[in-house]
């Protein structure tokens, strides 16, 4: 048998144990250029001149090579193990390690370069469907097309041949390293089996529940007011990060090892068949794996909570932009306005205006505070608030006495809370006016520009706003008039928008197109979502062939005990119960914790992001699950076959 015969053999026997890996390989690769294709992509143009979606492509690939080398390492590392005896016998049959080198070396690039050039062609077949989806994500009006790129196509060979460089190193040293007799050996050192759990191990458990819970518990105190100046709130993020991070490798060293004892003890030792297959597999195994799961764990929980948050962002924008423009165009000066209603009517475009008066005034809010605003950026004894007229408010009627707050923002309710009841004194040049606080009311009813950092707004009465409009302070005063210019047929929208900017009312600040702004956002927080959920896909499922690689590993090393047990009468579907279980924890436990550290990661901060937490952050979860769980399957599938073959 000659070298060429040997490297088929060796490949039609390997290409059934690495077909995940090669399905991970093409993935990678198509979807790098898919990216690399949509950088250069003519029509990108638009998008780069607004929100420098080039830009953050570019920043994308970068992070979705890091990802991918780290994957296609470690997945050399746990296969050339796996052939360690394979090499041993190369070695004992006289071929010398440079001979071997060569062997595997000529087997990898076949398998990896053969990968690569599929991956190529489905990522230059769906890069027109990537770009179909970045197009609709961030609201580009462009048409996509299928376009071949020699630019993605030399970058996508530069960069993955430079990994395969780093591969055939990774081998040329570890194949160096080994004597014969150490390449026997390595499978069998590569796990650690401890099998009593010692004291240590029961503190290390203790410590890693106690340092992620209390972790949590920060976390759900991060806004809530305890933390009220940045080095404060700086120091708390450390805090619950390290906390978190050290308490889950602790968890995986010691705490899972420490709860699966209690339910052995608990049984006093009789386990039946299943509880065998999967609590004391995994009681001794998931100890050495803890660095590995707690990178997968972090990295997890880092991909749901950034997808959560970008979806949270996208999918809260025409809220968020009504909270900030209560009508489809806002404007301060009544000439301007003229000429866009003019505009308009030539263009027997229908609308409804709404005219608010606005003020700003200074009062003192300390007693309706129910939070100590201490290190804020304000003093509750002087606060300057925009106050309106119950007349120019439909459906609000204000007495004398009283006042009303409305259009509080979300995150500053995190900051500043407020009392159901109290007083709110007025100051003006020459006194101060009394009034009572009434409640807080959800909707803006006049734009941002007026408000300061997302205050809310005052209603009061029409006879006190006109006292208050006599005595003004001059030197904090705004525009002095809220225009609000809505269209009755949200159809022509777009065409009044085009109006809109071609009389350059879109160039002051002060004046806003909600159409422009929704449509600015969602570029904004699509690009964001869509980098975040191809780069999340792209970890689920390299982080999923690593727990899957993991897993094939542990059935070879167990395939013995199947064989004993199959010789005393357990049926395939006895053991096959058993890894079923067995897999729930080993993709269950990972993907659960990290569930868990992306939820109270989303639930301190979301506000800053949008206006709904609990169906953008249920739909991400439910989806990353699904995904997973799709490696569990294939895991208890591969542990199948294995199961078969025992007996």
């Amino acid at each position: 048998m000659n070298v060429n015969q040997i490297i088929f053999r060796n490949l039609k026997k390997n290409i059934k144990n690495y077909y995940l890996y090669v399905f991970a390989l093409i993935f990678s690769v198509a979807l790098y250029f898919a990216f690399v294709t949509l950088q250069y992509d003519p029509s990108m143009d638009e998008v780069k001149g607004s929100i420098k979606g080039g830009a953050g492509i570019r920043a994308a690939a970068v992070m979705l090579v890091a990802i991918v080398s780290v994957f296609l390492l470690y997945a050399n590392q746990l296969f050339i193990k796996r052939r360690s005896k394979e090499i041993g016998l190369f070695q004992l049959i006289g071929m010398t390690k440079n001979g071997i080198f060569r062997l595997l070396s000529a087997e990898n690039s076949i398998l990896y370069f053969c990968s690569l050039f599929v991956g190529i062609f489905i990522g230059f077949s769906a890069s027109k469907l990537i770009t179909m989806i970045f197009y609709k994500v961030t609201g580009v009006d462009e048409v996509a097309t299928l376009t071949f790129s020699s630019k993605a196509l030399i970058q996508t060979v530069i960069v993955f041949s430079v990994i395969y460089l780093f591969i055939l190193l990774m081998n040329y040293f570890f194949i160096k390293r080994q004597t014969i007799l150490s390449l026997f050996r390595v499978l069998s050192s590569t796990e650690s089996k401890v099998k009593k759990l010692s004291k240590l191990q029961v503190v290390i458990g203790i410590l890693g529940i106690i340092f992620i819970i209390t972790g949590y518990y920060v976390s759900s105190k991060l806004f809530s007011g305890d933390f009220t100046t940045m080095p404060q709130l700086f120091g708390a993020m450390l805090f619950i990060l390290g906390s978190v991070i050290i308490g889950t490798y602790l968890f995986y060293k010691g705490s899972v090892s420490f709860l699966f004892h209690l339910i052995r003890k608990r049984k006093n030792g009789y386990l039946n068949i299943n509880e065998v297959l999967s609590l004391s597999s995994i009681m001794f195994r998931m100890k050495s794996n803890a660095l590995l799961l707690t990178v997968i764990t972090t990295v997890s929980a880092l991909a749901v909570g950034l997808l959560s948050l970008s979806y949270i962002s996208y999918y809260s924008v025409e809220k968020s932009a009504r909270g900030n423009v209560p009508a489809h165009f806002t404007l301060t000066d009544v000439k301007d306005a003229d000429e866009l209603k003019d505009s308009f009517k030539r263009n027997q475009i229908a609308y409804s205006e709404t005219k608010i008066n606005v003020i700003q005034v200074e009062a003192n809010i300390k007693e309706i505070l129910d939070s100590d605003p201490e290190g804020m950026n304000f003093d509750p004894n002087i606060m300057q608030i925009a106050v309106v007229s119950d007349k120019d408010i439909d459906g609000v009627d204000v007495s004398p006495d009283d006042t009303i707050f409305t259009g509080y923002s979300d995150v500053m309710q995190k900051f500043i809370s407020f009392k159901d009841r109290g007083t709110v004194k007025w100051k003006t040049q020459n006194g101060t006016i009394m009034q009572n606080y009434k409640g807080m009311r959800k909707e803006q009813v006049i734009s941002w520009t007026f408000t300061s950092g997302g205050l809310p707004v005052a209603i009061v009465d029409d006879t006190v706003f006109n006292r208050l409009k006599k005595d003004l302070n001059p030197k904090i005063q705004k525009e002095p008039i809220y225009i609000g210019i809505d269209i009755k047929d949200e159809k022509e929208l777009e065409k009044a928008n085009d109006i809109f900017n071609t009389l350059n009312f879109n160039e002051v600040w002060t004046y806003n197109s909600l159409y422009e702004m929704i449509n600015s956002q969602k570029q904004l927080y699509g690009l964001t979502m869509f980098i975040v959920g191809f780069l999340g896909l792209t970890f689920l499922i390299t982080s999923g062939c690593i727990l899957y690689f993991k897993q094939m590993d542990e059935s070879e090393d167990e395939k013995p005990n199947y064989t004993i047990l199959r010789k005393l009468g357990y049926t395939q579907g006895d053991l096959l119960r058993g890894i079923q279980a067995k897999q729930l924890f080993n993709f269950g436990i990972p993907l659960g914790i990290g569930l868990l550290h992306g939820y109270f990661a989303v639930k301190s901060g979301w506000f800053f992001f949008g206006t709904e937490l609990w169906t953008p952050m249920f739909i991400v979860m439910l989806l990353y699950t699904a995904l997973y769980s799709i490696f569990g399957l294939l895991s208890v599938l591969y542990y199948k076959k294995v199961i078969k073959d025992a007996l």
